[in-house]
């Protein structure tokens, strides 16, 4: 979806959503030059917020306290194998593991949040450890495959391009011969 796209249904539905916000912010951010056309219709959009005719809808601050359980335990956890042996073990990949075998524990005030801290310590501590500690399991048992893989991290459009271009490159290198 193109600016002027988003800034029409902004208009037409009269709230400009986060989501919106950020492909906008995306395009512009990737894109050498705006048009004429899209620089009028982000002026469109900006006196439209101005005056109120739309509204920007604020995002939701909220943190799952899951997470925050999971990666305490998992960094204990961790520690005290790799100061006992020669392992390393991937942090992420453990707490990823154990997060996908949990259910959420979304809050949106730090009431909220010392109530799931107590929640969880009361009635899923013993889950959250068997969790952890099969994630470990898993990959204390896990082969180095790809030793050369890297974690995802915030890339521009042009890194993404080019790691694709060197992926395709390796596994489908005589695809498009000239």
């Amino acid at each position: 979806m193109g600016i002027e796209e988003i800034v029409e249904l902004a208009l037409a539905n009269g709230y400009l959503t986060p989501t919106m916000e950020a492909e906008v912010g995306r395009i512009c951010d990737s894109a050498a030059e705006l048009s004429v056309e899209e620089y009028m219709a982000l002026d469109r959009l900006m006196g439209a917020l101005l005056t109120g005719q739309v509204v920007a809808v604020p995002r939701k601050q909220f943190i799952n306290v899951m997470e925050e359980l999971v990666l305490t335990e998992a960094i204990t956890r961790v520690a005290a194998i790799e100061s006992e042996s020669d392992r390393t073990l991937d942090l992420g990949d453990i707490a990823a593991y154990a997060l996908n075998r949990l259910p959420p524990l979304y809050a949106t005030t730090e009431e909220g949040a010392n109530y799931q801290r107590m929640r969880a310590q009361e009635e899923l501590n013993d889950l959250i450890s068997k969790q952890v500690q099969e994630a470990i399991d898993r990959n204390l048992d896990q082969p180095e495959f790809f030793p050369e893989r890297e974690a995802i991290s915030k890339t521009s459009g042009k890194e993404v391009l080019t790691q694709v271009s060197a992926l395709l490159q390796t596994y489908a290198p005589d695809y498009e011969t000239p």
